[in-house]
């Protein structure tokens, strides 16, 4: 993104922390008024139009004043960030003094996650240390009689077999299924099971791979443990953008079905920072949303991660700090 001269740089900033606070689109006056900027109104609108010219603003009507875009709360988060502020600050001096010898691993993360709730009001996870999945390397099916057996290879060192009931008729499709997921595992080079893309099966493949489908997403499931600790929907519910429970339906579904998929989609990686901003994040469940993450290592090579969700016009700095704080001392405390 190309750098922004000096005064839209500062009408930006002060624009995105004006919608933050007040969730009202702004017009010049009151730019100039509430962050003493040493500019008249006028340069100031016309610094609001050139960042309107570029998609880093956008006005809801012609006689209202302007918000941020997804595009300009991407700029701000790369490029005009701010320092964390007091509560971030001592969200870390209290960290620094915490202990496993005083606390049980699953207390302390659901004290994490609840803290990071209460302090940014948006809705916090924390997933429990897993070690990464290793790469599907390589399936091979075959019928017998009504079964479905199932070879397959993760390493060279690590295969596994599964007998599955098979669908009638499946037999015939076995060859062609087959194609296709080894198609799909040479296209996701570094992805497991979970990377499979199961919603472009073809049709007339599906009845016949349903039972593999499932088995591959209880292994999954047995490896990732019991998933993820979640604290904050009723914060979340607060925020205007979400006064409506229905309007967050899908994203909790993610966060109870699919969490690490949520945090760690297949076969993408997350934004500089870590801060996805809107339709960035792969999942249509997050598109109206913000979602800031870091991720923490524990012994063993096992690693998980510390997220908050909420809409775009969140503050950024806070999250941000936040959520690195606490992936930072997980890891101190885990390692």
């Amino acid at each position: 993104m190309q750098p922004l001269p000096r005064r839209q740089q500062q009408v930006l900033q002060a624009t995105v922390r004006h919608y933050v606070d007040t969730m009202e689109p702004v017009g010049s006056q009151t730019l100039v008024r509430r962050f003493a900027l040493d500019a008249s109104p006028a340069t100031v609108r016309s610094a609001m139009g050139a960042l309107e010219q570029r998609g880093l603003l956008t006005q809801p009507h012609t006689s209202a004043g302007r918000l941020p875009s997804p595009l300009g709360y991407r700029h701000y988060v790369d490029c005009l960030l701010p320092p964390p502020g007091a509560a971030a600050l001592q969200l870390e001096r209290e960290l620094s003094e915490v202990s496993l010898q005083w606390t049980a691993l699953e207390d302390l993360l659901e004290h994490l996650a609840r803290r990071l709730a209460d302090l940014t009001g948006l809705l916090s996870l924390i997933t429990r240390p897993r070690r990464r999945q290793q790469r599907l390397r390589t399936v091979r099916l075959a019928a017998s009689a009504d079964r479905l057996l199932v070879f397959v290879v993760e390493s060279a060192a690590q295969a596994s077999t599964l007998n599955l009931p098979l669908p009638p008729g499946g037999a015939d499709q076995l060859p062609a299924l087959e194609q296709w997921l080894l198609r799909c595992l040479d296209d996701g080079a570094d992805g497991g099971a979970a990377a499979i893309p199961w919603a472009s099966l073809p049709s007339h493949l599906q009845g016949c791979a349903a039972p593999l489908r499932r088995a591959l997403g209880r292994q999954g499931s047995q490896r990732e443990g019991s998933g993820v600790l979640a604290m904050g929907v009723a914060g979340l519910l607060a925020q205007p953008e979400f006064s409506r429970s229905d309007q967050l339906r899908p994203l909790l579904e993610r966060v109870e079905q699919t969490p690490h998929e949520l945090l760690q989609p297949p076969r993408q990686a997350p934004p500089r920072g870590g801060v996805w901003i809107g339709g960035e994040h792969p999942d249509p469940a997050l598109a109206a949303c913000s979602l800031v993450q870091a991720t923490y290592q524990a012994r063993g090579g096992a690693e998980g991660h510390v997220a908050l969700i909420g809409p775009m016009r969140m503050a950024y700095a806070t999250a941000r700090a936040a959520v690195q704080t606490v992936a930072a001392s997980l890891g101190r405390l885990l390692s």
